[in-house]
């Protein structure tokens, strides 16, 4: 197996590679010690039935660009496939704002194409190409060099059974006529939006059991200081502090070093220096914030009169629907949103797109009193009133 580790040899692959339908790509990156992710590995193979096409790429190598990966990605002639891609493109995304295109993710498409929720690689692998895979170097250190061939074998296996894949879902997805339905959800891993956090709305991520809005202020004054110290420094949130310790910053309000150690939860590295004068000054401006400027938690859903009835009948025929359609009930719509729907909400993910067609309209009816249920042998099916 090859292993590029200069700008020429990516290129010579490159300009190879855009000569064909797709490539298929993966990448091993390690993220426990750092804010964003280190690439440390990317794989490559264009279409064929053995190794000899495909490559690992070394970014870690002295001298080399990604560029000419770049120049691929921004192909638009070439069909860029990865499993579950959405860190692979966070990594893309962050190192040089750049999106594959087009992109096709096997995760995605195979759940469309009823392998049930989030379905994984190996999964795929065993049912599609009928191999198996060693997944002994799966969490392995992947930036020490040199690699052990071991974990070669490992990382090359991930693009090189993945054409098989792609190939057999792209079919799938022609025959059915779901592509549609495929690029509809790849939206969302297409937007910048999803890779990047704003420090004001890195609260939302935290979880807690008041609502308030003055403690929610300062909740989110102490996550925005989390993930600006965390970024500027390249390192994990949790490094600064943990969720936990936050929610009890956010309870105790210091205002002085003294309270501040009589936190349990902080670290030791928090409770003084630059972290702890940072944590300080947001549970200041969090007990300065004007009502005006507080946080308003969404109490829509605690409002919400729920038809218990015609929520339970939302879940039958959403079955139906999906067991006809042959996709996962999850992926077209969870319990809240059923029960949403029975409230008479209507901003609901299942209503929109292909979602809708499969089982958003019916679901309207139902609600509409338009249609009825009944029993036809095993199945069920919907009937006009």
């Amino acid at each position: 197996m090859k292993t590029i580790t200069t700008t020429a040899d990516l290129a010579q692959f490159c300009e190879e590679a855009a000569r064909h339908d797709y490539v298929t790509v993966d990448t091993e990156f390690l993220r426990e010690r750092t804010y964003y992710s280190k690439l440390c590995l990317v794989q490559l193979a264009m279409p064929g039935a053995d190794d000899s096409n495909a490559v690992l790429v070394d970014p870690l190598a002295d001298g080399i660009s990604l560029e000419p990966l770049y120049d691929l990605f921004r192909d638009t002639s070439v069909v860029k496939v990865f499993h579950a891609a959405r860190q692979d493109l966070e990594i893309f995304y962050v190192d040089a704002k750049v999106f594959p295109k087009p992109l096709f993710d096997t995760q995605v498409a195979a759940m469309v194409c009823g392998f049930g929720e989030q379905v994984g690689y190996e999964t795929l692998v065993r049912k599609i190409a009928h191999q198996s895979l060693d997944k002994t170097s799966r969490f392995t250190d992947w930036s020490r060099r040199p690699l052990t061939e071991a974990q070669k074998t490992y990382a090359l296996a991930d693009v090189t059974h993945l054409r098989q894949i792609y190939e057999f879902l792209a079919r799938k997805l022609e025959q059915t006529g779901r592509a549609r339905w495929v690029a509809e959800e790849l939206e969302t891993l297409l937007s910048p939006d999803t890779y990047v956090t704003q420090p004001q709305d890195a609260w939302k991520r935290v979880k807690t059991r008041t609502n308030s809005p003055k403690f929610l202020a300062i909740v989110r004054e102490l996550a925005a200081f989390r993930e600006d110290y965390a970024r500027s420094r390249n390192i994990p949130r949790n490094r600064v502090f943990k969720d936990d310790a936050l929610v009890e910053l956010a309870s105790l309000k210091p205002s002085n070093g003294e309270e501040l150690n009589r936190a349990r939860l902080l670290l030791r590295e928090a409770r003084k220096g630059e972290i702890a004068e940072g944590i300080l000054k947001a549970v200041a401006a969090g007990v300065a914030c004007k009502p005006a400027d507080m946080p308003q938690p969404d109490r829509k859903r605690d409002k919400l009169q729920v038809n218990p009835a015609l929520a339970d009948l939302l879940r039958v025929l959403l079955k139906a629907k999906t067991e006809s359609a042959g996709v996962a009930a999850k992926l077209i719509a969870s319990a809240s949103d059923l029960d949403m729907l029975s409230a008479g909400e209507r901003d609901v993910q299942a209503l929109r797109g292909w979602r809708h067609e499969v089982f958003g309209a019916d679901a309207l009816l139902l609600c509409e009193g338009k249609i009825a249920l009944a029993a036809d042998g095993n199945d069920v099916k919907a009937v006009k009133v």
